[in-house]
């Protein structure tokens, strides 16, 4: 028992010494000086059970975020954010090679002068045209400004060598939005022997027709290479012409395509 009254004594006078224990308290010029050191923790031992006294780190809430240290500032990924030079800057030395089919290398022999025209002057490219490799090989140089400037160059290539005009390739370095779409009619339908031949007919037309009518009415270019099937367009011209091919492939007669056509293209004029 003397030894319990001597333990609650020796408590009593340590709480008088520290009557307050704040969690926040001020950081002083003195404390701040000198290095952390742990949290201090007191134990004490009662028959009741054991109390634990613990004082927080101090935390000075007035420092502003613009003391802090770089690593501080740096975004949540850690890394600092790129700078507007840093940003603008184009990759250098970047290389594309684009394959050219065997059928498109005369065309592309005859047209060569208004391929690489463009893709020297608007986009700033270095181009030139590899025989042995049957390619078209495009490189960045100090002229280039834009840092999508060879993927432009490249999807302008491969839209000749699917089969498009220059003319309407070369629509793909001028606009942003314009894209190329590719499928295959068994991707719709699995035909064979004449109901394969029947259905690219229809697609066609008598003397390229139906096929002129698709491009007109959802303003985009087709290219009707076999089995395969190419559009070039925006997103939405895409989807209205890809409709009206796949309508075609699984049997519905031209006559009904106009009229859905007539249509769409109606409510495309209400809209813009």
């Amino acid at each position: 028992m003397a030894h319990k009254s001597h333990r609650q004594k020796a408590l009593k006078a340590q709480l008088e010494e520290q009557p307050v224990i704040s969690l926040v308290q001020p950081l002083s010029s003195s404390s701040s000086s000198k290095t952390p050191q742990s949290p201090s923790s007191m134990d004490v031992d009662d028959d009741d059970g054991d109390v634990m006294i613990t004082s927080a780190p101090v935390i000075d809430s007035s420092t502003s975020t613009s003391t802090l240290p770089s690593t501080v500032q740096a975004s949540s990924s850690g890394f600092q954010p790129l700078s507007n030079a840093a940003q603008s800057t184009v990759l250098k030395n970047e290389f594309r090679r684009v394959a050219i089919p065997p059928h498109r290398l005369s065309p592309l022999k005859r047209d060569w002068v208004n391929i690489y025209t463009p893709l020297v002057e608007m986009l700033g490219l270095q181009v030139r045209m590899n025989v042995k490799r049957r390619a078209v090989e495009l490189k960045t140089s100090g002229h280039t400004v834009d840092s999508g400037a060879v993927q432009k160059g490249a999807d302008f290539v491969k839209a000749y060598a699917l089969g498009f005009d220059v003319n309407d390739a070369i629509a793909l370095l001028r606009l942003d939005d314009l894209y190329l779409d590719s499928f295959e009619i068994k991707d719709v339908k699995t035909l064979h022997g004449d109901h394969l031949s029947r259905a690219i007919g229809r697609i066609a037309g008598e003397g390229g027709k139906v096929k002129f009518t698709i491009e007109n009415a959802s303003r985009t270019r087709i290219v009707l290479a076999d089995t395969n099937i190419h559009i070039l367009g925006s997103v939405q011209n895409i989807k209205i012409a890809r409709d009206a091919v796949v309508s075609l492939i699984l049997g519905s007669p031209p006559g009904k395509v106009y009229a859905h056509l007539k249509t769409v293209g109606a409510r495309m004029k209400q809209r813009f």
